[in-house]
């Protein structure tokens, strides 16, 4: 496969504490939380009450009236990312390059709501009943393949379901289209949406913070205090090119994608594996493939969702990996501020790198007030840091044997 430089130009992003670029980079720089009680649902009779949740999210205000009505609240959170994206890069889809324009969105639980309550209609008034408009939204690729009918994309058009890394894997996907020559410029990214059913899901695995007994809500990488995710919604999409199509069109670069790393562990479902193999060979071939020293890193973008076990895995797989560089590496997890928004998490944070490289700062980490010494990092409590970036490594991770690293490098013509 030759070598072909790709490029970030377009960021689109609806996150709890921000909806668009500036917004969301502001509130990453101010450490604006998007945490709040749940208001979708009614959590009165479950111990967990938090989210990361979009507050009076309204897709009309971005898209318009039409084609609304009958999409879902994840196609829709989609739709806007990816209109934001379009718009950011100045990028218009036309007859003459609408078939060298790509999809790929990372998404998991994207049709839970759908498919219950297409269902809940079926069974409670029978199958007769059901409304047949309703049923595109239970399918998995509906926010994807609404992207690419709502923007006139003919180009291929795909969907990545591989749970916590979906938007990362999606974004490998988006790369070897544009290196293969497939592709001069793709929208990739992710989405999850906050409903009852995903949220009770996690609850009942005992996954989200405060469903285990006496147990506090919190929501607190790296802290000794961790107990459980606080689950987290939205959508981030970028428009990538290949830097030459980029270049020829003049238009701002955020930053260039300089490697992936990839590593699966078939362990067991649900289960982290507790030795960090996947991730510590991800992050591996990450610099590796990027041809950066540990000491070439100038801030490490965690996975740390709050979770006890796996923000010790990762915090020892950066010190194996990083060695004596790691208590010098300034490590943030955007996560202590929008939840743990799952399959759209890698895409949110790359989002949140992209912006790290052109405005110069590093995010904080909220509620780090108890170090857990078994975490041990450079992480900064609720300050944002002034820095010039010019590498930033991505960690993005999940139980059940998904583990992704990138390496996102500041653009140098």
């Amino acid at each position: 496969m030759k070598h072909t430089e790709i490029v970030i130009t377009g960021i689109g992003v609806v996150a709890s504490n921000g909806i668009g670029r500036e917004a969301f980079w502001g509130a990453l720089r101010k450490g604006v939380s998007g945490i709040k009680p749940v208001s979708l649902f009614d959590t009165g009779s479950i111990k967990s009450k938090q989210a990361g949740e979009i507050k009076d999210f309204d897709a009309k205000l971005y898209l318009g009236d039409k084609g609304l009505r009958l999409l879902d609240r994840s196609t829709k959170l989609a739709n806007v990312a990816a209109k934001l994206a379009l718009d950011d890069a100045h990028f218009t889809v036309t007859e003459e390059n609408t078939d060298e324009t790509g999809v790929v969105l990372g998404t998991t639980l994207g049709s839970v709501w759908s498919i219950s309550e297409f269902d809940k209609t079926a069974l409670v008034e029978g199958p007769r009943y059901v409304n047949p408009a309703l049923f595109p939204n239970t399918v998995i690729n509906s926010p994807a393949s609404q992207i690419s009918i709502r923007f006139g994309i003919k180009g291929f058009n795909t969907t990545i379901a591989t749970g916590f890394t979906s938007s990362m894997d999606a974004l490998k996907y988006a790369c070897d289209f544009i290196r293969l020559g497939r592709a001069k410029a793709v929208l990739v990214g992710g989405v999850e949406e906050l409903c009852l059913q995903t949220y009770l899901g996690f609850y009942k695995l005992q996954f989200l913070s405060g469903s285990k007994d006496d147990d506090q809500e919190l929501n607190c990488p790296f802290d000794c205090r961790r107990n459980g995710i606080v689950f987290g919604e939205g959508a981030a999409m970028l428009l990538i090119e290949d830097a030459e199509a980029a270049r020829a069109r003049g238009v701002r670069i955020y930053a260039r994608i300089s490697s992936l790393g990839y590593e699966f562990v078939p362990y067991r479902i649900n289960k982290y594996h507790r030795l960090g193999t996947g991730i510590r060979k991800a992050m591996k071939e990450a610099l590796g493939a990027a041809d950066l020293d540990v000491e070439d890193v100038d801030y490490i973008s965690a996975n740390a969702n709050s979770t006890p076990e796996a923000d010790r895995i990762e915090a020892v797989a950066i010190r194996e990996v990083f060695g004596s560089t790691a208590q010098k590496i300034p490590v943030t997890a955007i996560k202590s501020m929008v939840g743990e928004t799952f399959s759209a998490s890698g895409a949110m944070q790359l989002a949140a790198a992209s912006g790290s490289i052109k405005e110069g700062f590093i995010p904080p980490t909220l509620n780090l007030r108890e170090k857990d010494p078994q975490c041990t990092l450079n992480c900064k409590d609720g300050i944002s840091q002034k820095a010039d970036i010019r590498h930033v490594l991505i960690s993005c991770f999940g139980p059940s044997g998904v583990n992704t690293a990138v390496v996102l490098s500041k653009y140098e013509k």
